[in-house]
């Protein structure tokens, strides 16, 4: 009754639940950048423990030695993305074909596909699905996991670089967009026809670095850019008085 009160004398004001949720967002975003820049640490430290060239899936593979450090790498950048795109459900792209979802939605819909990514991992030496006869339905979901997570991040990228509200990060986040998509295609590529496969891993490592910095760079411009809700209530209803 108190708050509702409240509300009839106050229309214009920020409402309790919106300032409860204010609150978590700064929390949400410091978990989010923690989780996902740990993730990537895990993710190189795994590697630089292993002397060849290898792709970042290989690390989870069956029977590899780095496989527990890769399941919870992924995970961590799964959970850091799901807390992000918590936060940055007002983010909305200025353009209409980009504006048909938030890229909060594109950015959780990739950690759900990096969980499901962390949890079916690939065979033994990750044969290349369809493209190698010793892959199985294993090895071909964990790579339409890993791919399509790649593209809805990408795709979160896109949006927030034609978003109204973050200049600052705008042209980052076309230029990781650009540099990911590229690297992770002439990485794969590189896989597929079985040529140059060192430098096809090296690619990879570095267009998930990539993508992996950009949503913790998001994060930063979210928690810098956010204007607190009581501020933008008080705004409202000078202008309302003007």
């Amino acid at each position: 009754m108190q708050r509702f009160l409240r509300i009839v004398r106050q229309p214009f004001a920020v409402p309790p639940l919106a300032r409860g949720w204010e609150r978590a967002v700064p929390i949400l975003l410091a978990i989010g950048t923690v989780a996902v820049l740990g993730g990537l640490t895990i993710i190189w430290a795994a590697r630089l423990t292993v002397d060849r060239p290898v792709y970042v899936s290989e690390l989870g593979a069956e029977g590899a030695p780095t496989a527990g450090m890769f399941r919870v790498a992924l995970l961590l950048v799964a959970a850091g993305g799901f807390s992000i795109a918590l936060a940055s459900g007002h983010v909305r792209s200025r353009i209409r074909p980009l504006d048909r979802w938030a890229p909060a939605l594109s950015l959780g819909f990739a950690a759900l596909c990096f969980v499901v990514a962390s949890q079916v991992t690939c065979t033994a030496n990750c044969p290349v699905p369809i493209a190698d006869p010793r892959s199985t339905a294993q090895d071909l979901t964990h790579t339409v996991s890993a791919v399509l997570g790649f593209v809805a991040a990408c795709y979160a990228m896109l949006q927030v670089a034609f978003a109204a509200r973050l200049p600052r990060v705008a042209r980052f986040s076309l230029a990781s967009c650009v540099a990911v998509a590229v690297i992770t295609i002439v990485g794969g590529m590189l896989a597929i026809v079985h040529v140059a496969t060192d430098v096809g891993a090296w690619l990879e490592l570095i267009g998930t670095t990539v993508a992996i910095a950009w949503i913790a760079v998001f994060a930063l411009a979210l928690s810098r850019g956010s204007r607190p809700a009581r501020e933008q209530g008080q705004a409202q209803v000078r202008v309302r008085v003007r």
